[in-house]
């Protein structure tokens, strides 16, 4: 019986190391570049956007911390440090929009959200969570600067 076990382990273990298939395309610099995992994958911070307590009608409060919302968006792409934004349509969970962030922790993401001048007047209510997406996620920036027609 122990020798059953022991091969059974051992065909177990060599059956699954052969369904792993290397990648004949892998950039190890590039992979490197990005701080991808062996999986081409790394973790993010997800921001959702919720509308927030603040429920003010003075519009030009509104509008000057959402301007600023905007260009704090700008200063963080700049930086490297946001990778996505983006509204989401009206909804009954009151969701606004979504972020992610290329910081490694939770914290790192609160101290530059509270950059955003929307979220500081509690316009907008931050819900972050740690996701694991595609390390190559960054390069879509450089096409996308390269297609809008018409800015904010």
């Amino acid at each position: 019986m122990k020798l059953f076990t022991l091969v059974f382990c051992i065909c177990l273990v060599v059956g699954t190391l052969s369904a792993q298939k290397e990648n004949p395309n892998f950039d190890a610099a590039l992979a490197e570049e990005l701080g991808a995992d062996d999986y081409g994958m790394k973790s993010y911070i997800f921001v959702m956007l919720k509308t927030g307590s603040n429920t003010s009608t003075n519009k030009m409060e509104r509008d000057s911390c959402f301007q600023g919302h905007m260009k704090n968006i700008g200063r963080l792409v700049e930086e490297g440090k946001l990778i996505v934004a983006g509204p989401i349509q009206k909804n009954e969970n009151e969701y606004r929009g979504i972020f992610i962030l290329d910081v490694t922790t939770v914290e790192e993401a609160e101290i530059l959200l509270e950059t955003d001048p929307a979220i500081a007047a509690q316009f907008l209510e931050p819900e972050l969570y740690v996701w694991y997406g595609s390390a190559a996620l960054r390069t879509y920036l450089d096409a996308s600067d390269k297609i809008w027609k018409i800015g904010f």
